[in-house]
């Protein structure tokens, strides 16, 4: 658990919040139960299709701020306030991190994989891991020949085809003993951490960090005593790592009339990326409001005023045909859903180690916050009227 001695109430912006200090820190936002949910939160592995128990930790923390819940067959989560409202906002965030299926077995134990989302095989090789099974979790590892076995020209790079795990058996019969069959889900072990008291570090901070967020901008209405004039639908969508499914079907439930997602964008001031290709976005500048077609620009223009009422720094991306994100989804449904994207900038996407700037984490949580409180009842977004 994150252990820290510090905490003391401040007042920033319009949101009075509890302050979590960290050594060596300037003033930091979040209360301990706060972090400490984060960390189990990131901690428990959520993978595509499989994301139960991690949906399970999500609503019971957001039990205490929202008046109803709904949970659809598939495993998307919703908790509602104003349940009988008929002017519908969501915000949403999706639940799942990308993993790996089990897909043979050869006679000698070795295991090889298949993606299930966009699992990066360059950063597999000597990676610990988890295989889900119906006995429980069972230990293993990416094999990697040794460097002095590997001769110049003649060496690979790590490809799909050629990674596999060793969990420690010499047969295919001795991997079955271990409850271990094709099917089987692999997460990797890495954990929540924090790197020089600035970033949040993980594997699927894409995009469970969103669900910390929606959860805390529900946690903060909650403890401000804010009445909103419209229903509230806090969305932790599944599976949007293989085709935004989740929301392509909660959408459909709920019929909103606003949607806010969140999701995580590519910082791509570290070494290595283009930003001729990717534009020019860093961790700790704030937010990223997207432009593409599944934006709506009226929406998009609340949400500019907002930040810029509050002082809320952000940054720019074009998006161009689809964001890849669940905006597309509640976008481009029922007739169409007024619809906006806010992004947390993010290091070494689908990597072990994804790194957020605790700013820009805090960032979006008040732009979605104060965002909240500017939306009115019944808000008529059409470009024409």
């Amino acid at each position: 658990m994150i252990t820290h001695k510090y905490t003391k109430q401040f007042s920033y912006i319009r949101t009075p919040f509890t302050i979590y200090i960290y050594p060596k820190m300037k003033k930091k936002y979040f209360s301990k139960k706060s972090l400490n949910f984060l960390e189990n939160y990131i901690n428990n592995p959520s993978p595509t299709g499989f994301e139960s128990e991690g949906q399970k930790l999500w609503l019971d923390y957001l039990k205490p701020y929202i008046d109803d819940y709904i949970v659809d067959t598939y495993g998307t989560v919703v908790g509602i306030v104003n349940p009988k409202a008929k002017y519908k906002v969501v915000i949403e965030a999706h639940a799942d991190e990308i993993s790996w299926f089990i897909h043979y077995i050869t006679k000698d134990g070795f295991i090889y994989l298949r993606r299930n989302g966009g699992s990066d095989h360059q950063i597999a090789p000597s990676k610990r891991v988890n295989i889900h099974t119906e006995k429980g979790m069972v230990k293993a590892v990416f094999g990697w020949p040794a460097i002095h076995t590997r001769h110049g020209k003649d060496e690979k790079s790590p490809q799909l085809d050629n990674i596999f795990l060793d969990c420690g058996a010499s047969s295919a019969k001795e991997v079955e003993k271990m409850g271990i069959h094709v099917g089987c889900v692999v997460t990797y072990e890495d954990s929540f951490t924090t790197l020089n008291d600035k970033y949040f570090v993980g594997r699927a901070l894409d995009n469970r960090i969103g669900g910390f967020i929606i959860a805390e901008v529900a946690r903060l209405l909650h403890k401000n005593k804010n009445k909103l004039p419209f229903g509230l639908y806090i969305t932790n969508s599944v599976q949007e790592e293989v085709g935004l499914h989740g929301a392509k079907m909660i959408v459909e439930t709920i019929k909103p009339n606003v949607a806010i997602i969140t999701d995580v964008c590519h910082d791509t001031s570290t070494p290595m990326i283009n930003k001729i290709k990717q534009g020019d976005l860093k961790c700790g500048n704030g937010p990223v409001l997207s432009y593409g077609p599944s934006v709506q620009n009226n929406l998009l223009k609340v949400i500019i005023n907002t930040a810029k009422e509050n002082k809320i720094p952000f940054q720019r991306l074009a998006a161009s045909r689809a964001t890849g994100t669940d905006t597309d989804a509640f976008a481009f449904a029922n007739g169409g859903v007024a619809s906006a994207l806010i992004s947390l900038p993010l290091r070494y996407m689908h990597t072990t180690v994804e790194s957020a700037h605790i700013d820009d984490v805090q960032h979006v949580i008040e732009l979605i916050y104060n965002c909240l409180l500017n939306l009115k009842d019944q808000q008529d977004f059409r470009y024409l009227k």
